[in-house]
Parts: structure tokens; C-alpha cells; sequence
């Protein structure tokens, strides 16, 4: 991986566990979401826009962590990730 890349790959981590933690929970482990960020860096790097990393992140909201969702939430996420 190259050092952007990296850069990036770690950007998405720090923004899934500080700012979207669907969990809620402020002491989870550090690596509760790590599984989580291949797939973002993917759409991130294929160049995919923010409604679609948006619609990601709901989706693994709803049908892995069991919450309802929060489109809006993922939505500022994913513009976040999408600037830089």
C-alpha cells in the first residue's frame, strides 16, 4: 500500500470509530469498525461519490450492526471521506 493509501486507509478508520460509531458506544474497543474500512477505502479509491459511500455505510448500519440506520448521519460521513 502506498503511503496515501495508507494515509487515506487511516483517515477512514479515524472518521468510522470517532464519528460514525453507530454503536453509540464511546470506550468500544479500538477495532471495532476495522472490518469495515476495506470496504469504504474500495469506493473511496474507485472514486465513488458520496451518496453511494453513504448508502455503504447505512447498509452495514442496518444488516451487520443491527441498527435502523441513520442516512443523514451517513451522509455527513461519507462527505467527509469523500473530501479528502
Amino acid at each position: 500500500m502506498s503511503e496515501l493509501d495508507l494515509a487515506i486507509y487511516n483517515k477512514i478508520d479515524a472518521i468510522l470509530y470517532f464519528d460514525w460509531n453507530p454503536i453509540g458506544i464511546d470506550d468500544l474497543p479500538r477495532s471495532e469498525y476495522y472490518s469495515y474500512i476495506p470496504k469504504i477505502f474500495n469506493l473511496k479509491k474507485e472514486g465513488s461519490n458520496g451518496e453511494i459511500i453513504a448508502q455503504a455505510l447505512c447498509e452495514l448500519e442496518y444488516h451487520i450492526l443491527g441498527k435502523p440506520g441513520d442516512i443523514e448521519k451517513c451522509r455527513e460521513i461519507a462527505q467527509r471521506i469523500e473530501k479528502f
